[in-house]
C-alpha cells in the first residue's frame, strides 16, 4: 500500500494541471489519424526536459493513455483508426456510428477504456514493487542478457520480418557507439562534427518516428482527403453504462486479454485489440451480429488496447524491458532525467515511480470524463488537411530538437535519421526496434564491459556470461523468442501461400 504515501503529490495543482493539459492533448493528437501514441510521445519528451522528473512522467503518462483511448474517436466517426491499436473498434463503431448511434459507440468506448485501463494500472501497481525486488539480484552479466533479450523482443515482434526487426535494433546498438567511448576515451564513428557527444536520443526519437510520417502526409499534396464526420446524435450517458454492465463478458474478456497481453514485451495494443474482438465473438450468443454494428465488439476492443498499457510499463520499471514500442520511448524520457528504471528504481526514486503510477490511476478517470466531452471536437481535428498537420508535426520536430541543447547539429542528427528511416521503412524495417537499440545499446555495453572485468579476474569471460541460473534463463528466453517468431513468420507465410494457391 505504498503507492497510498504519494496521492498527495499528483494533486498538487502544477502536477494536476499538466494531468489534464496531457489528457486532453493526448485526445486529440489521438484521434488524429496519423498521430501514434509513440510519436505523440516522442514529440511531448522535449517539453519535458526543463520540467521536474515527476513533472515531466505526469506529462508523458497522461498522453500515453489518452492517445490510445483518443484513437477510438477516428475510429468510429471516420472509419479511420487514430492508432494501430484501434483497428479492431472501427469494425463494429463504425458501424454503429452509421446507423445513428454515434454517441452510444463514443461513451461505450470511453467507459469500456476506462474498465480496462484501471484494471490495468491496479496490475502495475501489484505487480511492479514484488518484481523490481526480485530484481535486485542482477548483476552485470544479467544485467548485459536482459538488454539484449529486450532488442530481440521488440526486433522480432514489432516487424513483419524476424531478420529486418533483428537487423534495425542492430543498426541502432551501432548508432548507440558513435561519440566517445567512456571506457577508454576514444572517439568512434565521427562522421561530423555534430556527432561529437553522440546521438541524442530525443532528436533521434523525435526523428525516427515523427520524419517518416510528415513525409508520407506530404507525399499527398495539397489534395483535401479529410474524411467525412458522422453527425453525433445525443445519448444519456446512464444508458451506456447500463449497456455496459448488461455487456460485462466483452469488457471482462477485453481486460483480461488486454492485460495478459500488456505483460509481454513486444506484442502491442492492435494485437491485444484484434484478440480481444475475436475471443468475444467466439463466446458470444450473437456471433452474427459482430461486424454490424454490435456493442460488444467496441467494448471487447477498448477495453483490451487500454487495458494493456499499465501492464506494458511493468517489464520497463522493473527490467528495463518496453512492453510496447511507446514504453521505449518512455524508458528515454526517463534516461534524460537521470533516471534508470530497474532494480533501485522503487529505492532511490520510490516518490518519482509512484506518484507518476498514480497519475496514470488518476488519469484513467480523466481520460474518461474528458474524452466524453472532447470527442466532437478531436474528430474535426482530424479533418485538418494532411499538408497543414504536417506543417505543425515538422515545426514540433525541428523546435523540440534544437532545445534541448540549442544545437543546431540536434536537428541535423533528427532529420537524417528520420529520412533514413522514411526509406527503411519502405523495405519493411521498423522504428521500434531501432530505437530501443539505441537505448538498450550503451546498457548492453556498459554491462558486458564491466562484467568482462570481473571475469577476467575469476573464472573467465564464457563461465561469467554463461552460467548461472539468471544468465541461463535470460539465454533461453533470447533464442525462444527469436525462435518463436521466425515459426510464426514461416507458419504466415505458409497461410499466405495457400490462400493465394486456392484464389
Amino acid at each position: 500500500m505504498e503507492f497510498l504515501l504519494y496521492f498527495g503529490e499528483v494533486f498538487t495543482p502544477f502536477n494536476f494541471g499538466l494531468l489534464v493539459l496531457g489528457t486532453v492533448f493526448g485526445l486529440i493528437f489521438g484521434a488524429t489519424p496519423g498521430l501514434s501514441p509513440t510519436m505523440t510521445v516522442a514529440l511531448a519528451i522535449p517539453f519535458t526536459f526543463k520540467l521536474e522528473p515527476t513533472a515531466g512522467l505526469i506529462l508523458l503518462g497522461a498522453l500515453y493513455t489518452s492517445t490510445v483511448a483518443g484513437g477510438a474517436v477516428s475510429a468510429i466517426l471516420l472509419r479511420i483508426p487514430g492508432a494501430p491499436a484501434n483497428i479492431a473498434t472501427t469494425l463494429d463503431g463504425n458501424a454503429m456510428a452509421a446507423k445513428g448511434e454515434g454517441a452510444k459507440a463514443l461513451q461505450l468506448s470511453f467507459l469500456a477504456s476506462l474498465v480496462g485501463g484501471l484494471f490495468g494500472v491496479f496490475l502495475l501497481i501489484t505487480l511492479t514493487k514484488p518484481l523490481s525486488e526480485w530484481a535486485l539480484i542482477f548483476g552485470p552479466s544479467e544485467l548485459f542478457w536482459l538488454a539484449i533479450l529486450g532488442v530481440t523482443i521488440i526486433g522480432s515482434l514489432d516487424s513483419k520480418s524476424l531478420v529486418k526487426g533483428l537487423l534495425s535494433g542492430c543498426i541502432g546498438m551501432w548508432l548507440a557507439t558513435i561519440g566517445f567511448d567512456d571506457m577508454l576515451g576514444a572517439q568512434r564513428f565521427v562522421f561530423h562534427p555534430s556527432l561529437g557527444g553522440g546521438i541524442n536520443i530525443i532528436a533521434a526519437l523525435i526523428g525516427l518516428f515523427a520524419i517518416p510520417q510528415v513525409i508520407t502526409m506530404l507525399a499527398g499534396g495539397r489534395i483535401d482527403t479529410a474524411a467525412q464526420v458522422i453527425q453525433v446524435q445525443k445519448h444519456k450517458i446512464t444508458d451506456a453504462m447500463r449497456e455496459l454492465v448488461k455487456r460485462s463478458r466483452a469488457a471482462t474478456i477485453g481486460t483480461f486479454v488486454g492485460s495478459v497481453i500488456g505483460l509481454i514485451p513486444g506484442v502491442g495494443g492492435q494485437i491485444a485489440g484484434l484478440v480481444a474482438y475475436d475471443q468475444s465473438k467466439k463466446f458470444s450468443s450473437e456471433k452474427d451480429k459482430f461486424g454490424t454494428g454490435h456493442s460488444e465488439g467496441v467494448i471487447a476492443a477498448e477495453a483490451a488496447n487500454n487495458a494493456m498499457v499499465g501492464p506494458s510499463l511493468v517489464p520497463l520499471l522493473t527490467l528495463s524491458i518496453p512492453g510496447s514500442p511507446t514504453a521505449a520511448v518512455l524508458l528515454g524520457g526517463l534516461l534524460i532525467h537521470g533516471i534508470f528504471p530497474g532494480p533501485d528504481l522503487f529505492v532511490n526514486h520510490a516518490d518519482v515511480a509512484w506518484t507518476f503510477i498514480n497519475s496514470m490511476l488518476i488519469g484513467q478517470i480523466l481520460m474518461c470524463v474528458l474524452g466524453l466531452l472532447v470527442a466532437g471536437v478531436a474528430a474535426k481535428v482530424a479533418q485538418v488537411p494532411k499538408h497543414v498537420m504536417a506543417a505543425i508535426v515538422l515545426a514540433l520536430a525541428v523546435y523540440g530538437s534544437y532545445s534541448v541543447q540549442t544545437s543546431m547539429g540536434d536537428v541535423y542528427v533528427m532529420a537524417t535519421l528520420g529520412v533514413m528511416m522514411f526509406f527503411l521503412e519502405r523495405f519493411g524495417f521498423s522504428a521500434a526496434p531501432l530505437v530501443l537499440g539505441l537505448i538498450l545499446g550503451p546498457i548492453a555495453e556498459e554491462n558486458f564491459a564491466t562484467g568482462a572485468m570481473i571475469a577476467n579476474a575469476t573464472d573467465g569471460l564464457a563461465p561469467y556470461f554463461l552460467t548461472g541460473r539468471l544468465n541461463i534463463i535470460l539465454i533461453v528466453l533470447v533464442i525462444a523468442s527469436i525462435a518463436y517468431s521466425g515459426w510464426m513468420e514461416l507458419r504466415s507465410r505458409r497461410y499466405t501461400s495457400k490462400e493465394e494457391i486456392i484464389g
